[in-house]
Formats: structure tokens, C-alpha cells, sequence
């Protein structure tokens, strides 16, 4: 059997957990430790925390929404 090969997968917004890679928009790659479900007092949005020694970063997501995630194939 060959080796397992990670591939990005669109999936619903809240469906992301903490540990999750995922892609946005812009390209750009976050590597998330926590999940606030609300953003700005919105339910219809959800934030992404990235915390690492490289980096703080808050992105806002549509709750509704998708995203890509780097998930084993």
C-alpha cells in the first residue's frame, strides 16, 4: 500500500476544529488552535484562531460557509 497523501477538502465552516490547516481566500494557510463560534457578537459568523510562537492571527469566517481544509486522503 502506498503512502497516505494529505489533500484539501472543502468543508462546512463550523465543521472546522481545533488542529485543523486550513486555506483562505487569500491563499494564506493558519494552522487553527481555537474557534471562537461567534465573531463581533455575530452568530452568522465564526473566528479562527491561530496561536503559535510564529504568530497570533484572528480570521472571520461565514458560519454558513466552506473552507478548505488539509485532511488525510
Amino acid at each position: 500500500m502506498g503512502d497516505v497523501a494529505d489533500e484539501w477538502t472543502s468543508v462546512p465552516v463550523r465543521d472546522i476544529r481545533a488542529g485543523d490547516r486550513v486555506r483562505l481566500a487569500n491563499g494564506e494557510e493558519l494552522l487553527v488552535a481555537r474557534v471562537d463560534p461567534t465573531f463581533m457578537g455575530m452568530d452568522s459568523m465564526i473566528a479562527l484562531i491561530e496561536d503559535t510562537p510564529q504568530r497570533w492571527y484572528k480570521a472571520p469566517m461565514q458560519a454558513e460557509g466552506t473552507a478548505e481544509v488539509l485532511r488525510s486522503a
